[in-house]
């Protein structure tokens, strides 16, 4: 058990590892939350507790089961988004065989390997469709917004809520727990509710929370006499503004580089070209694009300054969501310079001094994250090719 300090509230929270469970005994879905995989993101951690508790009293109306799980407990103890390591940046299939024969795991690989076999056990011993969300902040001021791995299942059930959703930040980052996830199969989305320590990031967890509940099927819409409510809150939060988006630009932090943000920047606000954005090593980096600004970069730990983000056109979506369907990608390998690189033909090999045509884009719309391997090829990993899709075929949103 940890102590959790919410600044917001101004109150302290005795927490394990399993904040909450609901199991009714009828069946339905299962849907598993987590909270605090960064340390100084609490507010999911206080959400838990008002919604636990508010479950319980009509836990007569709920089916299936909801876990509320707490991620990085020693940094969570100590308000700092991690203490050796990024939790959230651990969860590679390669890293994890690495840690779980570790004879001595540092702090947050001890967490990774206890949170991993809570993961199995729920999805050996519980029952599907199965639903993934973790509940982060940020370290400036922003809209709640929806960010996903960009597989079908995972962009149909997105756009149930309403707020903006961020399609394939994972191609810009190395083992988010739920990356690990969605190669498993499963729907898996990160809900970003606002600023660190802002107690809207809390109410606006808990209105997230209980629109999942609905939408993934757990509890009715009519015995939530507050959907709408939680709705329009978001809704309301959110500007209206519910596009969908894709990631342009990422500056990443070099080792010893001096980085600092030029202050009060937002979110999701509207930045002209050769806008300033940040100092690095006191030198100014401006705007290359005429874009949007997404998560700047406000505290001291982190590798990610900030990225720039544009909306995606419908027409695209539909294009990118036809040519899945139809499997297109089966096609590629016909083209110069493409192949499987393995039988599974999970992985794309692209060679560049072929087809530099065939990049980019193209890819995006299959439902490929591309990976360089070097100045000469690309590696493009499948989004689709691990979804069970089966599994969530019969629900209403799919």
């Amino acid at each position: 058990m940890v102590m959790v300090y919410s600044k917001a509230l101004k109150e302290k929270l005795e927490i394990g590892r399993v904040i909450g469970k609901i199991d009714t005994g009828r069946p339905g879905p299962t849907l598993v939350f987590f909270a605090g995989i960064h340390g100084n993101e609490v507010a999911g951690v206080f959400a838990f507790e008002k919604v636990f508790a508010d479950l319980e009293k009509i836990k007569d109306k709920i089916h299936g089961k909801i876990y509320g799980i707490s991620g990085n407990l020693k940094a969570l103890a100590n308000n700092e988004r991690y203490i050796k390591e990024d939790l959230n940046r651990l969860w590679t299939k390669s890293n994890i065989k690495k840690i779980v024969t570790k004879e001595t795991p540092t702090e947050e690989e001890e967490e990774l390997v206890d949170l991993l076999g809570i993961l199995k056990e729920i999805l050996k011993d519980d029952s599907g469709p199965f639903y993934f969300i973790d509940l982060h902040t940020t370290s400036s001021k922003t809209i709640p917004f929806i960010t996903i791995n960009d597989a079908l299942i995972n962009r149909k059930f997105s756009v149930l809520f309403p707020v903006p959703i961020i399609l394939g930040i994972e191609e810009f980052m190395d083992g988010p727990l739920l990356s690990y996830v969605n190669q498993l199969g499963y729907v898996a989305i990160g809900f970003e509710s606002g600023q660190h320590d802002e107690e809207a990031a809390i109410t606006n967890n808990i209105a997230f929370i209980f629109l999942c509940l609905v939408f993934a099927r757990l509890i009715k819409k009519k015995s939530l006499t507050e959907f709408e409510s939680y709705f329009n809150q978001l809704e309301n939060a959110s500007g209206k503004v519910s596009e969908i988006f894709e990631i342009i630009y990422i500056h990443r932090i070099q080792n010893g580089e001096q980085f600092n943000m030029v202050p009060c920047f937002e979110s999701f606000q509207t930045i002209k070209k050769s806008t300033p954005l940040a100092i690095s090593d006191s030198l100014p980096i401006v705007s290359q694009y005429a874009a949007r600004l997404f998560m700047p970069l406000y505290q001291k730990q982190g590798s990610d300054g900030f990225f720039l983000i544009r909306s995606i056109t419908n027409i695209a979506l539909r294009l990118s969501s036809f040519l899945r369907k139809i499997r297109f990608d089966n096609l590629l390998v016909f083209l110069p310079g493409i192949k499987w690189e393995n039988k599974e033909k999970e992985i794309l090999r692209v060679d560049l001094n072929i087809a530099k045509y065939f990049t980019g884009p193209l890819f995006h719309l299959l439902g490929y994250r591309i990976r360089v391997m070097d100045e000469n090829y690309l590696r493009l990993y499948n989004r689709e090719h691990a979804a069970k899709t089966d599994m969530y075929r019969g629900e209403k949103w799919y």
